[in-house]
């Protein structure tokens, strides 16, 4: 979107220390709601609110968070709102329209604050963020550290994206990890605050003032890569990106997309990635970046045959990494979609 644009998304005063939580739901209200109710007591001594965005599930999600929500008492608070998008475009969108929704009296807030549905903060996760980018001028972004319901540690702060990158990503080799140890992709976690190239959106907080400059998520990304993407326009705006290890999150993972579980990369995921990198890279740069991943999985399969490795990747990944990439080159360049300035809520209840 553009900046002009995105200027537009909201008209009222903004309080500036308010935070405006948004969580999608995607087949998982009973959760969603968990997720909910652990935000909204950290909120209790924090200016905003928060909405929960049911992005189009086609199951009965919409009237269970309706019916939770309501046995809360959280529709009578003037903190909670729900919207229903009849459409699922995926996680960028879903939250566009939470962050274009705004606050429950619909003005904007200070901060934008976003939360999967399977994570929930511990003590003051939000105020840690909020509190941090409000005393660190220039810092547009800052994510938490995110650990498993049984305490392991997740990776969250990453550099962006490159061929060095993904070849080393795919070769899963010492040596050539050490080689190319500036270009890892996901950094050791950091043990105190750190600037990052991105991390992740499972809990991330987000100034006003970036999104009113960059616009929202680009819209093409349907999963994945789509915070990578707005991390990267953010630094190349003159926003910084921070890991704050002391705000904390507990995250079960893949809840609504099922990646644990995967018996093959879905389309989307290469769609994301070929569009990440030929947006901010240019397509003879995309197409050196795969063939570098193709390169690192080789390195890897001698591996495995020499030294009886186990397999690393989903069944068939560079398989469909490569026929996923000559596709590309055949078929016409798709335009990205900008972020919607007035989206349809076909359902919306506070």
């Amino acid at each position: 979107m553009p900046s002009s644009q995105a200027s537009n998304l909201h008209p009222v005063d903004t309080v500036e220390s308010s935070v405006l939580t948004i969580i999608l739901n995607y087949r998982t209200p009973q959760m969603t709601l968990q997720a909910a109710e652990a935000a909204l007591a950290e909120m209790e001594e924090l200016p905003g609110g928060l909405v929960i965005v049911e992005n189009g599930s086609g199951d009965n999600s919409w009237q269970e968070l309706q019916d939770g929500a309501a046995r809360r008492g959280w529709l009578d608070s003037h903190k909670v709102r729900l919207i229903r998008s009849e459409v699922n475009g995926g996680f960028g969108a879903g939250m566009n329209i939470g962050m274009m929704a705004g606050l429950p009296d619909g003005s904007a807030p200070g901060f934008y604050y976003l939360l999967n549905s399977d994570a929930f903060v511990e003590g003051e996760t939000i105020s840690r963020l909020r509190d941090f980018l409000m005393q660190s001028p220039g810092a547009g972004l800052a994510g938490s550290f995110v650990h498993g319901t049984d305490d392991s540690p997740h990776r969250t702060a990453f550099r962006f994206p490159s061929i060095a990158g993904e070849f080393e990503m795919a070769a899963r080799t010492g040596f050539v990890t050490r080689l190319l140890r500036h270009s890892v992709v996901a950094m050791d976690i950091p043990e105190s605050e750190t600037q990052v190239d991105w991390t992740a959106g499972a809990s991330l907080m987000i100034r006003r003032e970036v999104i009113e400059e960059i616009g929202g998520f680009d819209e093409t990304f349907f999963l994945y890569f789509e915070e990578t993407d707005l991390c990267q326009r953010a630094a190349r705006a003159g926003w910084r990106t921070h890991f704050v290890p002391a705000s904390t999150v507990a995250h079960i993972g893949s809840a609504s997309t099922g990646m644990k579980s995967w018996d093959r990369t879905p389309h989307y995921w290469f769609d994301s990635r070929l569009h990440y990198f030929v947006k901010n890279h240019g397509a003879a740069y995309a197409a050196l970046a795969t063939l570098a991943r193709i390169g690192g999985s080789g390195l890897y399969g001698l591996r495995r045959l020499i030294q009886g490795k186990p397999a690393a990747d989903a069944p068939y990944f560079v398989r469909d990494l490569t026929r996923h990439a000559l596709r590309a080159m055949l078929r016409p360049k798709t335009s990205i979609r900008e972020t919607r300035l007035h989206p349809p809520f076909p359902e919306e209840q506070k």
